[in-house]
């Protein structure tokens, strides 16, 4: 098994180490040494990247970039390589180096998710199930139907004092019986664990925190102590002390199929959460002219105002659309005992046109073929009540060669094109095919 050094120390930047192999993942080359100071993937938490510098035999030593760190069956830890490693062989000296500012983001989210799970213990008996560190926010699944508004704010105002009193935070190796006689907040499923060490793997599920606690062949376990408020099994990389995660902000929460699932973020990560945040206020403080904490009252209020303005610019159009109606249809000339509306509008969105389709309808042995040019390019068709023919059935044969789309009732049917130039090629179309149609009816 690799001998993981970051289990005692986190903040490890450099180490060397020996190749011990070369394998293959997915066709792309990759590494595995004696040592290690890279994270690999599991328990929730992302890997580490950053670089191998590899002295090779009789020429100048290679600079390879990591990409991906896994781990196998074995227990080892798998280097991911970017680009090729045709000349390396095992039993070559390496010198490793991390990313440091993305394993310190990973450090504050983590233990930051630690203090996070133990306040919703603390408080509320509400246990974790599972961790997730993404790219860009953190989740914890909470095993529980309902998390108040309340009860997240206490939980987050709890996890905050902890950072800001310092604790120490301490990593200690103990065996399961001692692990579980100490009170371990979460310990992994002894199944789990029986069949992880009989294949010489870490044990936990995957997103589980506890997972890679089990270590030394799956005799000890590795402890994180928070300073009195938090002991949990685990086998990621850690803080110090509390005040090296920094803020701990939590941005919703969610039901899901399992519980409910909070979604948060620490340290830099908060920050510039609530930097983007308050930048997002004042700009909206700004457009309403009012104070930042006045904003949601004024967003409401407008709110209210927009949907008021809403059903009057309705109540307008159907009142327009009535005066519209009476008018074309009057306008409309007589053709052998039926009428035959056809107009394009240019200045009238898809709603008014459908509306004025709908209030023509009413009159006796109509036939309405209407489009519009604004917005979004349409075409409505409608019939009275006396005639037979089937509006839907006319508007998908004459769109057929404009590849439009449309569909609707025998009454009422609308569709949509591609550009405002057919609209008119559409309405024309239906006119010319409607009249043998209109003659049988």
């Amino acid at each position: 098994m690799t001998d993981r050094l970051y289990y005692t120390d986190s903040f490890l930047q450099e180490f060397t180490a020996q190749i011990r192999e070369l394998v293959q993942v997915d066709g792309t080359p990759a590494l595995i040494l004696d040592r290690t100071a890279f994270y690999p993937t599991s328990g929730g938490q992302r890997c580490d990247t950053g670089m191998l510098r590899v002295t090779l035999r009789g020429s100048e030593p290679a600079e390879l970039r990591v990409v991906q760190v896994g781990e196998n069956g074995a227990g080892d830890v798998v280097h991911i390589l970017q680009g090729s490693a045709a000349e390396l062989e095992a039993g070559l000296p390496v010198e490793g180096r991390i990313d440091i500012e993305r394993r310190r983001d990973h450090i504050q989210q983590h233990s930051g998710q630690h203090v996070l799970s133990a306040a919703f213990i603390t408080l509320f008996d509400i246990p974790t199930v599972s961790f997730h560190m993404g790219e860009d926010v953190c989740t914890i699944d909470l095993a529980t139907q309902r998390i108040t508004a309340e009860q997240r704010t206490k939980a987050e105002e709890l996890a905050n004092r902890i950072v800001w009193e310092n604790r120490p935070v301490a990593i200690s190796f103990v065996d399961l019986e001692r692990a579980r006689d100490m009170g371990v907040r979460k310990l992994p499923a002894l199944g789990k664990i029986a069949a992880k060490t009989s294949k010489g793997e870490p044990g936990g599920n995957a997103g589980d925190e506890s997972e890679g606690a089990l270590i030394q062949g799956g005799h000890q376990l590795r402890l994180i102590d928070i300073g009195g408020f938090d002991l949990n099994a685990c086998g990621g990389t850690h803080v110090a002390s509390t005040a090296q995660i920094g803020p701990i902000l939590i941005r919703k929460t969610e039901k899901i199929a399992r519980g409910v699932r909070v979604e948060f973020v620490c340290g830099d990560r908060a920050l510039k959460a609530m930097q983007r945040d308050f930048q997002v206020l004042t700009e909206a403080a700004a457009v309403f002219s009012t104070h930042l904490w006045e904003v949601p009252q004024q967003a409401r209020k407008s709110l209210d105002d927009l949907k008021a303005a809403q059903k009057a610019n309705q109540r307008l159009s159907g009142e327009l659309a009535e005066v519209w109606a009476e008018m074309i249809y009057r306008e409309a000339p007589d053709k052998d005992g039926y009428k035959v509306v056809k107009r394009v509008f240019p200045d009238r969105d898809l709603a008014f046109t459908k509306i004025l389709a709908q209030k023509l309808a009413k009159h006796p042995r109509v036939l309405i073929l209407l489009g519009t040019t604004a917005a979004q390019p349409s075409v409505v068709f409608a019939r009275s009540q006396d005639l037979s023919v089937d509006v839907s059935l006319l508007m998908k044969e004459v769109l057929a060669g404009m590849h439009g789309r449309g569909g609707g009732s025998p009454d009422l049917a609308q569709g949509g094109l591609a550009s405002a130039d057919q609209v008119n090629a559409v309405v024309d179309a239906a006119a010319e095919k409607s009249d043998g149609l209109l003659r049988r009816s």
